[in-house]
């Protein structure tokens, strides 16, 4: 049996990490919510629970990391979630950002490059009653089988836009990735008016673990 609580303590700084993260440009209310529902420490070893509410980026082994809440945030106002919205996310990691687009009403898919965290975190998620489909492969493919998707989110940084991921978009659909070197990447939110025109905007600078498939690194 699971044994996890969320005390008022964590209830009192999650409050007060979604204070931060709206003080740093965060306007969606849905978001704003959802990171004020769901208990980040439940994604965290338990040595590391007084860190969980920090506006900052963890390890969480394989090389991986549960992402800073703000880029959480931010990445998930660009997507303009819509309960209902079929979304691919690349790169599961410790599935918190998966929960974040559960909580705002979306069919979530998600796929995963190591193994490990595969594994780990499809028996985790639906402990906390967070139903997302997990899958074990190459994020850069994609997920031809469940397309084409409403939304498309990638957790990592990319050297290019994966061609498969802008074929599976679906017209009138967003795809949200940092693209750039190992070291920084620009994020781009990419709208698909038609099969053939994309409106490409490039907006702030963040730091991802490096995108890992076929056309990652």
């Amino acid at each position: 049996m699971l044994k996890l609580e969320d005390r008022a303590v964590h209830k009192g700084q999650r409050r007060a990490l979604v204070k931060t993260i709206q003080q740093k440009g965060i306007k969606d209310p849905a978001v704003l919510k959802a990171m004020e529902t769901l208990p980040r420490h439940f994604f965290f070893d338990s040595a590391l629970h007084s860190h969980a509410y920090e506006d900052k980026a963890f390890p969480i082994g394989e090389g991986q990391t549960i992402s800073q809440p703000f880029t959480v945030a931010y990445q998930t106002e660009l997507l303009e979630v819509m309960p209902g919205d079929k979304i691919l996310e690349i790169g599961t990691g410790s599935g918190y950002q998966a929960a974040i687009l559960y909580l705002l009403g979306a069919e979530v898919h998600s796929i995963e490059y190591q193994k490990k965290l595969y594994e780990k975190v499809r028996k985790f998620l639906p402990k906390l009653g967070i139903d997302v489909r997990f899958y074990y492969g190459d994020g850069t493919r994609g997920l031809p089988s469940a397309a084409p998707f409403d939304k498309i989110i990638v957790t990592a940084g990319a050297p290019v836009v994966p061609k498969e991921l802008l074929k599976q978009l679906a017209v009138g659909g967003i795809l949200v990735i940092p693209v750039g070197d190992r070291t920084t990447q620009k994020m781009l939110k990419l709208t698909k008016k038609t099969n053939k025109q994309i409106i490409r905007e490039e907006l702030d600078s963040f730091a991802f673990v490096p995108l890992l498939g076929e056309e990652g690194w």
